[in-house]
């Protein structure tokens, strides 16, 4: 997938310091975008501002405090055109009446409340951004990564899916609420995707349980199929909106269907 590159334009992507946020950042710099990466790890962003030239920012964005301090030093720094928020997580596979309420809080809290407090403080600065643009039209972008376990529930994601549906319905809201004004409003949500972390730490750690959940499937889709997505969602043309975008790879064919095994055609 090929896009037009765009130069002059600044980005704030969260959940930057690796996987689908990490792999976000080296496209857009790919494409010209300066880009201010937003993560906990400080030692992993230095690492990727030294390999792509981005310009990182370290942050706990379920604190306000963090958040608040992100929004000045971005007002500080420059204009900003697209808050890209991918930060988020899932914990534990409980069915409902075994659920921890301190890992449902916790999802709760990375998934739907980092979202809300992020948006609240960058609105501010994409609309200064869309003013201070010297373009005919200008735009602005807020895109949300959330997951296919928005739109479906199953059998011990119950906390998962709770939280992702809130963060895609916070979405939903904000894309209506923002009616009239030159803010593409972005859901993009992924299926089954092998990053190094997210079912590791889903899954307490225990590396052997984490790499069986892929066993056999041919070609899970990767971080970088994600970022691919999101870089043509920014770099289309600004009167396109890519309102919902589910993706998955060809072997989940849904939530619950997935083929293990060579992928070949019927005789």
């Amino acid at each position: 997938m090929t896009t037009p590159a765009m130069r002059n334009r600044r980005a704030v992507v969260t959940g930057a310091s690796s996987g689908i946020g990490e792999a976000v950042v080296r496209a857009l710099r790919g494409a010209d975008w300066d880009v201010v990466g937003v993560a906990r790890r400080a030692d992993r962003l230095d690492a990727l501002d030294a390999e792509v030239g981005s310009a990182s920012f370290a942050a706990d964005l379920t604190r306000e405090a963090d958040v608040a301090a992100l929004a000045e030093h971005v007002a500080s720094t420059g204009d900003v055109h697209a808050l890209v928020h991918i930060a988020g997580g899932a914990r534990g596979t409980d069915r409902v009446e075994d659920g921890d309420p301190d890992d449902w809080r916790w999802m709760f809290e990375v998934n739907v409340l980092s979202a809300q407090l992020v948006t609240a403080a960058l609105l501010p600065l994409l609309r200064a951004g869309i003013a201070n643009s010297g373009d005919a039209s200008p735009h602005a972008d807020a895109l949300y990564v959330t997951s296919t376990a928005a739109q479906t529930a199953y059998p011990g994601g119950a906390g998962y899916n709770a939280a992702k549906a809130g963060e895609a319905m916070l979405v939903h809201a904000l894309r209506l609420e923002l009616n009239g004004e030159p803010i593409r409003v972005t859901e993009i949500a992924p299926g089954m995707v092998y990053t190094p972390e997210f079912t590791l730490n889903r899954l307490g750690g225990d590396r052997a349980q984490a790499e069986s959940v892929y066993d056999g499937v041919e070609h899970p889709l990767v971080a970088a199929d994600v970022a691919d997505v999101i870089a043509y969602a920014l770099n289309a043309p600004g009167h396109v909106n890519l309102d919902l975008v589910t993706m998955r790879p060809v072997a989940q064919s849904a939530q619950h269907l997935l083929a293990r095994g060579p992928l070949r055609p019927r005789t």
